[in-house]
């Protein structure tokens, strides 16, 4: 949990600034987006002048969220506020481009953030590595500081918890996490409306692209670990975004035998991304802090160099050496 006097600290610096930016990592996730959205709603509401900047562009089913779609970051973009809010990251190379503003400007930062990887880029953090989405956080801020929570902040609110728990299938889903959403549904929140937003909005090109990546579908080590990729050719053949990858890595997860599990997408400029996730003892995060990537221990990822068979291979090593270890005690 967050101690009372971080939180005190936190409502001071918002409280003494007239104009606040609010990021969050690239390729906002729902944690980002609900964040991001319940903050300037609450900014607002509090006569701040807020803009939010994100680093990519939001995936369409989270654009509900907002009435109006974020600036995307560029060199372009005019920074003039007197307080820079970052959420759910706290590293340098989860902020591309952004991080070469953080480094010289002597504005003050606010971090809100739940994971553990750190960079230290605030210099006020609100920081639960506890807490099953960072939205929980900015839940309790909004409550220590009695700011009011609206229908609109706790959908928000919501999004993020809901996303993070994978719709509270992830053991990361407690009764905290749990009964906050009980109280944004007193708030207003419509589960069964958010739900169809969320996972019931496919688009025809997204649904060809987890064709797609099914049939790379591969089991190593008695079933233990399942692979899956994606090319450039099969973007173009589905007609889909790199957007469209979000959640993909969960379906192979539906077998029974995978304890660990990995998703390698090929980039535009030959990179390959590599998503993992565990349900098991398998420690993922570990395994991409090896390859300057992070997140948590069941859900993690980072950028390996091509090719694609390559990367592949790095991962399969790092994952054979842990169970290897794990079966041996």
């Amino acid at each position: 949990m967050v101690d009372s006097s971080d939180f005190q600290k936190a409502v001071e610096l918002i409280s003494k600034s007239n104009s606040i930016l609010i990021t969050t990592h690239t390729r906002p996730d729902g944690d980002g987006c609900g964040c991001i959205a319940a903050i300037c709603d609450t900014l607002t509401t509090l006569g701040k002048k807020v803009k939010p900047v994100l680093l990519s562009s939001v995936t369409e089913w989270y654009g509900f969220l907002f009435e109006q779609k974020p600036e995307i970051f560029s060199e372009k973009t005019s920074i003039d506020s007197d307080l820079i809010i970052i959420v759910v990251t706290n590293t340098y190379n989860q902020l591309p481009k952004f991080d070469e503003y953080l480094k010289q400007t002597d504005k003050p930062v606010l971090v809100i953030d739940h994971h553990v990887t750190t960079d230290g880029l605030g210099d006020v953090e609100l920081i639960d590595t506890a807490a099953a989405a960072t939205t929980l956080i900015i839940f309790e801020l909004l409550k220590y500081a009695d700011w009011p929570i609206t229908e609109k902040i706790a959908e928000a609110l919501f999004v993020g918890v809901a996303t993070d728990t994978g719709w509270f299938r992830f053991p990361n889903t407690d009764s905290r996490a749990v009964r906050v959403c009980a109280e944004l549904i007193d708030a207003g929140v419509k589960p069964t409306k958010i739900y169809h937003d969320l996972y019931q909005n496919f688009s025809f090109q997204r649904l060809k692209l987890m064709t797609a990546m099914l049939n790379t579908l591969e089991l190593h080590l008695d079933g233990r670990f399942a692979t899956q990729h994606l090319s450039q050719t099969d973007f173009k053949q589905a007609g889909a975004e790199y957007n469209d990858t979000e959640n993909l890595i969960d379906e192979c997860q539906r077998i029974s035998s995978v304890e660990a599990a990995a998703l390698f997408v090929e980039l535009a400029d030959g990179r390959i991304k590599a998503s993992l996730r565990s349900r098991g003892a398998i420690d993922v995060r570990k395994i991409a802090q090896k390859f300057s990537g992070g997140g948590h221990t069941k859900a993690s990822g980072a950028h390996l160099s091509g090719p694609l068979e390559h990367a592949k291979k790095l991962i399969f090593d790092q994952i054979a050496e842990q169970f290897k270890q794990l079966d041996s005690k």
